[in-house]
């Protein structure tokens, strides 16, 4: 397909998706909800089809080619040559740079639509009524393997889920133009969340780069040699074997690659992109309200944003060459707050209206900035807490390209709990996050208890797994953790005991028992 015609019809394909609304309100009904998953997973296999012929097409490099559309340095190349030479490049360059785009925004809305996906597969449960079997969407078919059609539909309390991030995503590829959309604490905790989803592991060594000095022909040579991570320890014997015993080393580097918890810049986008776009909405549901428990003069405060917004968005009628638009509009708000009186005349703020300013800015800090980091991080943790090795390695369910496990580096980010931000979660979108310490730690003892049952036949209820590791601390009630998850007190009572019994056996038969599914 001709390159212009792939890039129109790219985004007219974008923009289609762009049109079509999801009501996650409507999702609780099966007919909608089937219909949302068959559609978004349409879209996703054309966008992949999408993306297969543009890499096949060179889009992903597609500036190499420019370098043969340079000016010649010969001498007598006319002006005329040179301009239409230039003109050439220019036209190449744009060419180039609208592949370089498009394909960017394909690889966006493919991300986008696999985690909308991975949030609906975990978000309902379809029941025979016949047989009782369960299906997630994505392994369901409309006869069930007893021969029956008629299902019953319920969504899936113990999952992994946020469906309501999906209407927030970039589906289009449209994530510059969400970006852009943000208010200003939202830029603040967007960084905060794409920082989190960055953190590394300590790297493993992918590449081992050498200067070597050989003699060769009685000509001594210096080079550049790259070898695999299979050299690693190995490297001198490689280079001796390739270029004789008398090479000599000079230089030696290690390459390491290092992964992030989801490593996938597009994915760590858009996750990010959904989860503060959704924090806004909390934030502004509930803002008025938050700043009335904390704002002395609601009025004042009004007043001086008014004035603030009202003088940078006016424009002058006549300035001197010697003034700047954003002076004169400095002046006018300090002008404009006099005649307010809320500032006095030798230049300071109201008082009143200082300590209001510097609450609301604490307010946005401690609170807002943290919603998005606060839901993530709680989704991911009960994602690592409440699902198998096995299962991550198979299904990365809302979070795609997530690792399945993390080291003691990556595990930091578990280290910092936003208590206020929890506190309106909790108390105005009741939510039921667990304000856990140490969260990194609890990961720590989940992947090691992984490790012991690996080889098990041990059957685990991981949902009340979750909630018994974080009883076991000791510091929030088993009702609580029961409540988080979903669960019944006597299912974490049961898996509480389960881990404490393969951590410390506490008679002969549990010894004998873990002894087994150790060996």
């Amino acid at each position: 397909m001709d390159s212009n015609r792939l890039i129109t019809k790219a985004e007219e394909y974008l923009k289609k998706i762009s049109e079509e609304q999801i009501e996650t309100s409507r999702l609780s009904d099966f007919e909608y909800f089937k219909k949302t998953y068959d559609n978004l997973n349409n879209h996703l296999n054309i966008l992949q089809e999408f993306k297969e012929t543009m890499d096949t097409q060179g889009y992903t490099s597609p500036y190499r080619s420019l370098s043969k559309y340079g000016i010649s340095t010969v001498a007598d190349v006319t002006a005329e040559e040179a301009s239409e030479t230039h003109r050439h490049n220019q036209y190449f360059r744009l060419k180039a740079s609208a592949k370089k785009n498009i394909l960017d925004r394909v690889k966006s809305a493919i991300d986008a639509h696999k985690i909308a996906l991975g949030n609906l597969e975990e978000y309902g449960l379809i029941h025979c009524k016949n047989c009782n079997k369960t299906y997630r969407i994505d392994n369901y078919k409309a006869e069930c393997d007893c021969g029956k059609t008629e299902y019953s539909f319920s969504i899936n309390k113990n999952g992994n889920h946020r469906v309501d991030i999906i209407p927030y995503l970039p589906l289009a590829g449209d994530y510059m133009v969400k970006m852009s959309e943000l208010t200003k604490w939202g830029r603040e905790s967007f960084k905060k969340v794409i920082n989190m989803l960055k953190q590394e592991r300590k790297g493993s060594v992918k590449t081992v780069s050498l200067i070597i000095r050989y003699r060769e022909d009685k000509k001594l040579i210096r080079k550049r040699v790259s070898l695999g991570s299979d050299y690693v320890n190995s490297y001198e014997e490689e280079i001796r074997k390739r270029y004789g015993k008398n090479v000599r080393i000079e230089a030696l580097q290690f390459h390491r690659t290092k992964p992030a918890i989801i490593d996938d810049k597009n994915t760590r986008t858009a996750l990010a992109i959904g989860y503060v776009k959704l924090a806004e909405l909390i934030a502004n549901r509930h803002k008025d309200e938050i700043l009335k428990e904390n704002i002395k003069d609601i009025d004042k405060l009004n007043k001086y944003d008014e004035i603030v917004i009202n003088a940078k968005t006016a424009n002058p009628g006549f300035l001197d060459e010697t003034d700047s638009i954003e002076a004169w509009r400095e002046e006018k708000i300090d002008a404009d707050l006099k005649d307010a009186n809320l500032k006095y005349g030798n230049g300071d703020l109201n008082r009143t209206l200082e300590i209001d300013l510097r609450n609301r800015q604490l307010l946005e800090k401690s609170v807002f900035i943290n919603i998005a980091p606060s839901l993530i991080l709680w989704d991911i943790f009960k994602y690592y807490l409440t699902s198998s090795n096995d299962k991550r390695k198979r299904q990365s369910g809302p979070f795609p390209y997530i690792r399945s496990e993390i080291d003691r580096q990556q595990r930091k980010i578990f280290q910092i709990t936003f208590t206020k931000a929890i506190e309106l979660l909790n108390k105005k979108e009741h939510e039921n996050i667990l304000p856990v310490k140490e969260m990194d730690l609890i990961l720590h003892k989940k992947f090691k208890l992984e490790e012991e049952l690996k080889n098990s036949n041990l059957k685990v209820n991981y949902q009340a797994l979750g909630a018994a590791m974080i009883y076991n601390e000791g510091t929030i009630p088993i009702e609580e953790c029961a409540k988080s998850f979903n669960l019944d007190v006597k299912d974490v009572k049961k898996e509480s005991k389960n881990i404490e019994n393969i951590a410390k056996p506490k008679n002969d038969k549990s010894k004998k028992f873990l002894e087994l599914i150790k060996s």
